[in-house]
């Protein structure tokens, strides 16, 4: 049974990110989203929120989860009886660091491999930031996030303010 890991921060989970899990959903019996406190950004949305927010996105995917982890994705790849991690690349700039991500990642776990998927083009320009600066400043955010979570993300940009 081939599990594939997908990590991000996914402050919230965007379309694109969405797609990219629907996508590897195909070609992996099993794929967890694992969600990662970034130190590096500062997130709208809990760990705790974050996953909740996924897991009702995803939730007509049986064969896809969410959880957290913290410390190194290799080693929580590792935990779950994988050897696969899922990356998505919008851009080239996506791909250096990604790129660079994965040669570290192999140097620590040889046995764990990166597979990129490149996005769709109607989602390319997708980003959690765009989102939060998008909602946050009262513009048309419905179709850059799951219809599930929209009404969660609204609420915590009203909060927030």
């Amino acid at each position: 049974m081939a599990t594939a890991v997908y990590p991000g921060s996914f402050d919230p989970i965007t379309c694109g990110h969405l797609d990219i899990i629907r996508r590897a959903a195909c070609q992996f019996d099993r794929v967890i989203i694992a969600v990662l406190n970034n130190t590096s950004k500062k997130p709208m949305f809990s760990v705790q929120e974050r996953v909740q927010l996924i897991r009702k996105s995803i939730a007509d995917l049986p064969n896809c989860s969410a959880e957290y982890f913290d410390g190194l994705l290799v080693d929580f790849v590792h935990q779950k009886q994988s050897h696969t991690v899922v990356k998505g690349l919008r851009a080239i700039s996506d791909f250096e660091y990604e790129f660079q991500m994965a040669l570290l990642n192999k140097k620590m776990a040889p046995d764990v491999e990166t597979v990129f998927m490149v996005t769709n083009a109607n989602y390319s320009y997708i980003s959690s930031s765009i989102v939060k600066e998008i909602a946050s400043l009262g513009g048309d955010f419905s179709d850059l996030v799951p219809a599930e979570i929209y009404d969660d993300v609204k609420l915590k940009i009203k909060e927030g303010r």
